[in-house]
């Protein structure tokens, strides 16, 4: 870590507490390019009603309105540690690195995000188990030639 990762941290702790004044969720995420902020934002669940409006999502989202889709020669500075929907995102965008504040455990000790499907602590424990286990039920149905369109789709763009 650098001088300069902690003052990026500390603003993304900074934007966090800005949006909890401003009636949101402690969480934001910076996207960061060759030293400068190109990209930031807060959680906006509170704000939106949209359970997907968390900082890194949003954040990405901003990016690709920008023309950046790839974060290849970004790091993302986070709150904290991302959920899996965010940690998903964030490997399908592919910053170089995630720096986070807070730890899972630190936040835990300070707030719950949970829902009835699944609190903090159980979150990332539902992803490794079968899909039969998991809290949220789900079961593949029948459509005649399911596979068509991602045939379709690999046939177009193929090399």
């Amino acid at each position: 870590m650098t001088d300069r990762d902690d003052a990026f941290t500390a603003l993304s702790v900074q934007r966090a507490q800005e949006n909890v004044d401003a009636g949101g969720k402690p969480f934001a995420c910076l996207l960061v390019r060759d030293g400068e902020v190109v990209v930031e934002a807060a959680n906006h669940v509170a704000q939106t009603g949209d359970p997907t409006a968390h900082a890194e999502i949003r954040a990405i989202r901003l990016a690709a309105e920008q023309g950046i889709s790839d974060l290849a020669g970004f790091t993302a500075y986070v709150t904290a540690y991302p959920c899996p929907m965010c940690l998903g995102a964030l490997y399908y965008a592919q910053p170089d690195r995630v720096v986070y504040a807070v730890s899972r455990e630190e936040e835990g000790e300070h707030y719950e995000d949970g829902n009835r499907l699944m609190s903090l602590d159980t979150f990332y424990d539902e992803y490794a188990k079968p899909i039969g286990d998991r809290a949220l039920a789900a079961e593949q149905g029948s459509a005649a030639d399911a596979t068509a369109p991602f045939r379709d789709w690999t046939a177009r763009h193929a090399s």
